[in-house]
């Protein structure tokens, strides 16, 4: 029988000592101290004894011969402490780096013995659908990290774009701020390198839209000339970009927490030093803890350094956007949006009579329908 809950060490000091009186009746005592006969003896051998040790003793086998050995616990803590993955990750690590063979738990158990990790008393996940690209380069998702201060001041804001099928990551970029000049000037550069995307997904702040009557942007406009498609995810639904979102956790877990970065040359560096280790060494569970680069190829469609003249189709009516954004058609005054200012757009019929369609390149962005006051 185990001591009540609300006994404690000096209740038990409390028996023991009443019990050493000259005729003390013993069973009735642990009866009403709520101990059994056999443990209230033990601790009475103890006290009588002299020994300090009546109070509870650790339970930790002397000798643990199934314990893992000290060596492997070390290269464990090593691979976690350079990186910050966690037990499945450096598994694999350890596998492949130093052909050692460890399960997944006992990583786990290691990291937690030595105050590694935690349990985390927060909820799991809400299920969600995945969805991933059948090829690389269909799909890009983009985005800016949560600006953060660097030693000096400065305010940095992460540019990252990440391929969806691969999770490879193309662009870390540690920016100055998050106008269209610098996003632009950043693609340009990963489109030279890895060539252009079919379609490109991003939130709906600035520099890429934000609603209805802001949709199109100077920097989606130019997106759309250079024939990539350009995909908003839904208001107040981060999950859309889901990808591009768990890799900013990873960033600021394995990079940015508990760190300050003197300067923006310091802070690319370890951008640049955490990309290649994230595309070429850090495995992913999401591809069979492969790396990204393993599922990567770059386009085959290269940048343009100039764009060539684009020419609509014989049956399309040509109309030049106007300064504020409108078109004139049959007398009618169509709003686009001012990012198309000074661009030919196409008026094309479609098959239902008096409904036309607005083509910026090959881009639909509008409906006329003359049927309509």
């Amino acid at each position: 029988m185990p001591w009540q809950e609300c006994s404690t060490m000096s209740s038990r000091q409390e028996f023991l000592s009443l019990a050493s009186q000259p005729g003390s009746n013993f069973s009735r005592l642990c009866r009403r101290f709520g101990v059994s006969r056999k443990t209230g003896y033990k601790w009475l051998q103890r006290y009588q004894g002299g020994s300090l040790e009546w109070r509870d003793r650790s339970r930790r086998p002397r000798y643990s011969p199934s314990r893992t050995e000290a060596a492997i616990e070390d290269k464990v803590l090593a691979v976690r402490d350079q990186s910050g993955w966690g037990a499945r990750k450096i598994q694999w690590c350890l596998k492949r780096n130093h052909q050692l063979v460890i399960a997944k738990s006992t990583v786990h158990s290691i990291l937690q013995r030595h105050g590694r990790v935690t349990v985390s008393s927060q909820p799991g996940p809400r299920g969600y659908q995945r969805f991933e690209q059948e090829q690389p380069n269909q799909l890009w998702q983009m985005d800016f990290k949560g600006y953060f201060a660097l030693g000096n001041g400065e305010s940095c804001h992460p540019l990252t774009v990440l391929d969806d099928h691969s999770r490879y990551s193309l662009c870390l970029q540690a920016c100055r701020n998050e106008q269209t000049a610098t996003v632009k000037e950043h693609l340009t550069t990963t489109f030279r390198r890895y060539g252009l995307p079919e379609r490109m997904l991003m939130d709906n702040g600035p520099p890429w839209g934000s609603d209805r009557q802001h949709q199109y942007t100077p920097l989606t406009v130019w997106l759309m000339r250079l024939g990539v498609g350009v995909s908003h995810s839904r208001p107040y639904h981060p999950q859309t970009q889901g990808k591009d979102e768990r890799f900013h956790r990873s960033l600021k877990a394995e990079v940015l927490a508990g760190r300050t970065f003197g300067d923006f040359a310091r802070m690319q560096r370890r951008f640049n030093e955490w990309r290649h280790c994230y595309n070429h060494q850090r495995p992913h569970e999401a591809l069979a803890m492969e790396v990204p680069a393993s599922r990567y190829q770059v386009s085959q469609r290269s940048f343009p350094e100039q764009l060539p003249p684009f020419e609509y189709g014989a049956i399309d009516e040509v109309r030049k956007v106007q300064i504020d954004g409108t078109i004139y058609f049959r007398g009618r005054e169509l709003r686009l949006s001012k990012a198309f200012r000074g661009q030919h757009v196409a008026v094309r019929p479609t098959v239902a009579d008096g409904v036309h369609d607005v083509y910026f390149v090959t881009h639909r962005i509008s409906t006329i329908d003359l049927r309509q006051s």
